[in-house]
């Protein structure tokens, strides 16, 4: 999906989970969004972190 997508999606699903988001661009250039807690990849990797208490 593209980062406009991505990051709107991260936006919902931190509001509904009450957790921290990061949007990252995968390896293709496509952009995936996962909770924080589980992302293991490299830091480079992402975008955009969104936290729902900020």
């Amino acid at each position: 999906m593209n980062l406009k997508d991505a990051t709107a999606f991260a936006i919902s699903l931190a509001a509904t989970l009450m957790v921290t988001i990061v949007v990252f661009q995968a390896g293709d250039g496509s952009h995936g969004a996962m909770p924080a807690a589980e992302f293991d990849g490299d830091a480079a990797m992402i975008r955009v972190e969104i936290d729902p208490f900020d």
